[in-house]
Order: structure tokens, then sequence, then C-alpha cells
């Protein structure tokens, strides 16, 4: 690892981060059933029909990956705490072990010296509110803020940050419209309002936390750097397209208090009765932006099939275990863009990026040298966007340890922590060593 923490601006953070479903082990603790659960056991949906109810039994576990953390040199935790574990039922009845945990993990992380970064959604959403339409119901927005004021009431005081919801698009679009994550839909109505209530949620959310008294609050997007396959104009277009309901949705209502004309166009007749209202909560100011970043994707028209009418075409970039072309140029420009077009001074944080890749053991060892160039070319983007004067004042890596990768189950390993799903043994990757040694101060 080439690049090291003396690299960076005096006060810039490294961390790790994970999610709750993704680790914890939901059928620990008295949670309740999760979407996750109902699509995983759905013919079709998930490799083997793999759920997370013991994943890597991280609730069992805590100490040892709390550890993990410390003895890597990182300064924060950026970890989600699951709906469905501290109200098993979406609303009220609130379980008392799942606030306990909370807390233990809270606790655990200041005792080590780490910055605990709370995500209060990362999917898990409870079944039952699913029942109820899930993020196609506008209800959705008040049960949500109610949840947070119960998670915040018992953790607030001591999280060094926290963010709404993970991913919005995913927690949308990929669910909703492309139906790869639950609840596994293929709607463009359901895709619509979930689209908008996703942000109607992060905005009552945020003013949850506010009446706490809280603050270092931020949100948190994914993107993808759109490029078109061709010259063409309609290539052209259909990326811009692409770049409008994956990149900008989110970002131009959160900052702008708007949605872009190209996506609302199709999605108008859609739209929940009095979205048009919502902007001034959706807006609800906040003190820092983060931005989930993997990889591009090449764009082609594709006129003859509905909206949005364009497809996927493979590129020509060395990929992961993903399939996912490696292209950090795409983070420095997000870096550069949101700033410039959407922020406007806030902090912004590199809150996930990382690779998948097929990690094996070997002699006790795990070799992962292209995670290594990965994560070291990434970092040099982050450099060239902070010396190009984009206030990015962190970068944490995706993830902590192998984990429960959604509908692709157990194959796909992003963590610097191997993890043996069989005896859930944990074993530090070279790259885990190499960041240790990059970030020791």
């Amino acid at each position: 690892m080439h690049v090291t923490r003396s690299d960076f601006p005096s006060g810039f953070l490294f961390g790790a981060a994970t999610s709750s479903y993704q680790i914890e082990g939901h059928g620990l603790g008295g949670a309740g059933r999760t979407q996750w659960d109902d699509f995983a056991a759905t013919p079709g949906n998930v490799v083997r029909a793999e759920n997370g109810a013991r994943a890597c039994e991280h609730y069992l576990r805590l100490d040892q990956d709390l550890d993990l953390i410390r003895d890597g040199n990182f300064d924060v935790y950026r970890f989600s705490t699951s709906w469905a574990r501290v109200i098993p039922e979406g609303r009220g009845q609130v379980n008392g072990e799942g606030l306990d945990f909370y807390d233990r993990l809270v606790d655990g992380l200041l005792e080590r010296g780490l910055k605990p970064a709370a995500t209060l959604y990362h999917w898990e959403l409870p079944s039952p509110l699913l029942d109820l339409g899930g993020w196609r119901n506008r209800d959705i927005a008040g049960w949500f803020a109610d949840y947070t004021d119960v998670i915040m009431r018992r953790i607030g005081d001591r999280v060094w940050s926290a963010a709404p919801i993970n991913e919005p698009w995913c927690v949308a679009f990929l669910s909703h419209f492309m139906g790869h994550h639950a609840p596994g839909l293929r709607d463009i109505r359901a895709t619509a309002r979930a689209m908008h209530h996703v942000l109607l949620a992060h905005g009552r959310a945020i003013q949850a936390m506010r009446a706490l008294g809280m603050g270092n609050l931020g949100a948190v997007c994914n993107f993808e750097y759109a490029q078109a396959a061709s010259d063409s104009a309609a290539d052209i277009e259909a990326a811009r397209v692409y770049d409008g309901y994956y990149n900008r949705w989110f970002l131009s209502g959160m900052f702008r208090k708007e949605y872009p004309a190209e996506v609302l166009e199709a999605f108008l007749p859609h739209m929940p009765a009095g979205w048009q209202d919502d902007f001034d909560v959706i807006g609800t100011p906040v003190d820092w932006c983060g931005l989930n970043y993997y990889t591009r994707k090449l764009i082609a028209a594709d006129p003859a099939s509905p909206w949005p009418s364009l497809r996927e075409v493979d590129g020509p970039l060395p990929k992961t275990q993903m399939g996912w072309e490696i292209y950090p140029e795409g983070l420095e420009h997000f870096l550069k863009r949101t700033h410039a077009d959407y922020t406007k001074g806030l902090p912004l944080y590199v809150t996930e990026n990382g690779m998948a890749n097929p990690d094996v053991i070997e002699g006790g060892a795990v070799e992962d040298a292209g995670r290594i160039a990965y994560i070291a070319s990434h970092l040099e983007a982050v450099r060239r966007a902070a010396s190009a004067g984009v206030p990015v004042a962190g970068y944490f890596v995706w993830s902590l340890m192998d984990n429960y990768e959604w509908s692709l189950g157990y194959e796909k390993r992003f963590g610097l922590v191997h993890v043996d799903f069989d005896t859930l043994a944990r074993t530090p990757k070279a790259s885990y060593h190499a960041l240790r040694r990059a970030l020791a101060r």
C-alpha cells in the first residue's frame, strides 16, 4: 500500500464499514422477520436460498470484531442498526435485547478509541411493514421517524455521526424496478413512489434526530459513473438518463429540492399525491454527505425497450469478482461534482469503496494483492480530489469482513478479513495488514 495516512490532510479519517443484516446473525437476539428473510425463502431470488439468519454471528463475536477494527488502526466504524432488531414488527413493541446490543456496540467502540458512525437503515425492512406496502406507502416516513427516535434515544448521545438510509437507489430502484433485491418488484409505479418516499423518510429521520439534539448528521448515496458506449447522440442521452435516476435524483431532492426533469417525466404519472409539497422535509439540512462508489457502466440506447430504453454494455477495463469495471477516476469525478453542484462546501466522506475478490486461505494467509491495488488507486483518486479543493474528510473501506452479499449469498467476498462461513473463523487478509501499516500513526 503505497498510500499512507500522511498523504492526507490532518484530521482525515479512515474507517471500515459493515451492515447489520449482512453480519450480525438475524436469527439471534429477538430480531423480527425482514423482507430479506422472505425474499431469500422464495426460489430463484438468492443463491442457494441463503439468508442472514446466521451470517457472521457478529452478534456473538462483537468484542473480537471490534478488536479487529482497533488493531487495524482505523478511526471510524460505520455500522448499521437493524429496524427489525430494534422493533420486531416495525411499529409498537421494542426489543430490549436489540437496544442492549447496540448499546454494547457503541460503548465497545468508544472504549477502543473508535468513532461510531451509525446508519439507521441498510435494507432490512420488517416484514409486517412490507405487508402494508413498505416503501410504496407514504406512512413509512412516519414509521421510520418513530424508529429513529427509539434507537437514537438509546445511542444518539454517543455516536459520532448518523445517517438515515444507506444507498436510496438500491432501496427504491434496484428493488422495485429491477427486482434484484427485496421486495423483488418490477413495477414503475412502485418505483416512483419508493424513490420519493425514501427521501421523505430521510428528511423525517433527520428532523427526529435534530429534535433529540443530535449533530453531525448526513446522507449516504451510491454512485456509478455512467459513460456513453459510443459518441452517438442516442447513447449520450441514454447515459444522461441513467445518470439521472442513479446519481442525480437523490442529491437533487435533498440539496436542490427538485428532481431531474428527464427522470420525472417518466415517473410523473405514478408519483404519489402531493409529492411537490414534500421538498422542505426532504431538503432538511444535513452536516455532511457520504458517497458510496465502486464502478462505472457503459450505457447504450435501446429504443425498442420501454423506459429507460437503455442497456449496459460490457466494458474493456479489468473487473472485480462482481464483474464491475475498476475505474477510480469515477470516484474523483463524483467527489468534485457533488461538491460543485450540490453540497457547496459540506464535508464529504467516501462511505463505501472496495472490491469483491475470490479470496482463499493458503498456508494460513490470504494474499489479495488485487484488493490492495484497488484501494490504493481509489485513495489516490480521493487525494487528487482533496488537492483540487474538495472538502473530502474521510474514506471508509467496504467491508470489514466477508459477509452475506444479498441475492448473491455467501459467494462474493468484499472483506479485509476472511470469514470461513462454516466455522466463522476470522483471518485478516493481506489487504488488512497493508492498511494497518499504512494507517499507523
